[in-house]
């Protein structure tokens, strides 16, 4: 072998690993840069931030800035960022039993807004009706139509004119808040579920 082959022979040699080297960092992601398209969402690119909901509910329910803001703190503190949220209208009343209806479109990251029906019966010290736009955030719903279930919840309410309030609904790990704003007069307690479904149902059970 002569002396050329053995100088070509060593800078081969030693080029190898910097070449290794040099594939391995292209290879890793540059800080800083957009995922690329493969890439998984995060948990934030499928939930609502704190500033966008306020912004919507006080639009929707047609009140202040700050009303609609320590109600969503209040909700962002216990509960974390919402996965979806409902924008709809409702009636309700109650002679201690008491019947709610509403109707409204629901929200979600990467899907298109779906129609959602909702009705109930309720039972308790309760007097009265009232009309109400509701804004509900959705917690822990991964798939739209999983919300088509039975929610119980606990509410205790005290609704005059221009009134807001919120309570909870849970069933399945998930967690519905409905944000109201009512009209009317509603003095009370009540035990009950509502029912979402896709179309409406005229008998509330």
């Amino acid at each position: 072998m002569d002396r050329r082959t053995l100088i070509v022979s060593g800078l081969v040699s030693l080029g190898a690993p910097a070449l290794v080297g040099i594939a391995g960092a292209r290879a890793q992601p540059v800080p800083g840069a957009p995922p690329s398209a493969g890439a998984t969402p995060t948990t934030a690119d499928n939930t609502y931030g704190e500033d966008e909901i306020v912004h919507n509910v006080s639009d929707f329910l047609g009140v202040t800035a700050e009303s609609a803001g320590g109600a969503v703190e209040k909700l962002f503190a216990k509960n974390g960022r919402p996965t979806a949220y409902i924008a709809g209208e409702e009636g309700s009343g109650a002679f201690v039993i008491g019947a709610r209806y509403g109707r409204g479109l629901m929200y979600m990251k990467n899907h298109q807004p779906m129609e959602v029906f909702w009705q109930g019966p309720s039972a308790g010290w309760d007097f009265g009706g009232n009309a109400s736009r509701v804004f509900t955030l959705c917690y822990g719903l991964e798939v739209p139509e999983r919300i088509f279930q039975r929610f119980p919840g606990v509410e205790g309410s005290a609704y005059l004119v221009g009134g807001l309030g919120v309570n909870y609904q849970r069933a399945d790990e998930i967690t519905l808040a409905p944000i109201r704003a009512g009209v009317g007069l509603r003095l009370g307690a009540n035990v009950g579920y509502l029912s979402y479904s896709r179309k409406r149902h005229k008998i509330p059970f």
